[in-house]
């Protein structure tokens, strides 16, 4: 990756951190600058153009988002500012700089209709708030003019931070049974592919902020295959049990399927949230690890570092 500045938001998150511990290990020609959410509010307009100004970045990643789905319905003036309008601010001073922007979206801008996997180029249609404003902040960006990627990506989960992965081990550590909705079908994503799969993208000798400007566009970014949410938590209280981590569960038919309409409450979420990573995959090379594989080696380092193996239960 050629020298740069970079300005990354959001690095307390789950995608964000995973970005900060890579690029910080890098040479020490890749500069980070990456504000503290007390130090950057997302939701001020002004505040992102003066950190914009002082940085002066070569490449602007914007991990930072509300991604509270359910809170988005009744909170939607500060999930608009956030997710649609705090986009546009950062391309708009990318672009009077000559800035790069990299932007991460969601599977949430389908309404899960289509009965494949959804590609760059089909239609959006969000039927949550969260949705929306996803949306919204894409083409945000796009109406700036300045070089962008925005990666659509879905399901994340990491090490750190809030996620269904945690869920579903503290349901199979605490109960003997549960159920978990079985119609919704998406990608697992760890936030570590995430990362280094962008890391890869952007390296090489015309890489950085003149890779993006040559390839500048939307692209879908998940691990490879698709599951249900049952089938993802099936799959960690299995590898829980077969390595013998202490668990309520009395076996996996103990976790039943049931259809999303059991929980009738808003907002309302799509179906089908498999995307199409073709288009990355042909552009810069790079074959996506499956989402079950990627799923264990994450299950693995959540079991030693909580030292779930030691009969420890998994914290809040």
């Amino acid at each position: 990756m050629n020298a740069m500045r970079i300005l990354l938001t959001g690095a307390s998150g789950q995608v964000g951190g995973e970005f900060l511990r890579r690029l910080r290990a890098m040479p020490n020609r890749i500069e980070v600058i990456a504000p503290h959410r007390a130090q950057l509010d997302m939701a001020d307009p002004q505040a992102i153009r003066q950190a914009v100004q002082a940085a002066k970045p070569d490449l602007i990643i914007n991990p930072a988002a509300y991604t509270a789905v359910v809170k988005a319905e009744s909170d939607s003036a500060l999930t608009r500012a956030i997710n649609a309008e705090a986009p546009g601010v950062l391309a708009e001073e990318a672009k009077k700089i000559g800035a790069a922007v990299l932007h991460f979206s969601t599977d949430y801008v389908f309404d899960g209709s289509h009965a494949g996997a959804y590609t760059e180029d089909m239609p959006t249609c969000p039927i949550n708030v969260y949705g929306a404003t996803k949306r919204d902040g894409e083409l945000a960006i796009a109406a700036t003019g300045a070089a962008h990627w925005i990666l659509r990506t879905s399901w994340v989960y990491n090490l750190h931070g809030g996620n269904f992965m945690k869920t579903a081990i503290r349901l199979a550590q605490q109960k003997e049974a549960y159920t978990i909705v079985g119609d919704q079908f998406g990608a697992p994503t760890w936030a570590s592919t995430i990362a280094a799969v962008c890391c890869r993208m952007l390296a090489g000798e015309h890489g950085g902020r003149e890779r993006v400007h040559a390839t500048s566009g939307t692209y879908h970014l998940t691990a490879a295959g698709a599951t249900s949410w049952h089938g993802y938590a099936s799959l960690v209280a299995r590898e829980l049990m077969a390595r013998g981590i202490p668990v309520k569960l009395k076996g996996l038919e103990q976790i039943t399927p049931v259809p999303t309409s059991t929980y009738p409450t808003p907002p309302q979420r799509p179906l089908n949230s498999r995307l199409d990573c073709g288009k990355l995959e042909r552009t810069f090379g790079i074959t996506l690890p499956t989402w079950d594989e990627d799923a264990l080696a994450c299950l693995q380092q959540i079991i030693a570092h909580y030292g779930l193996d030691q009969g420890k239960l998994l914290p809040d």
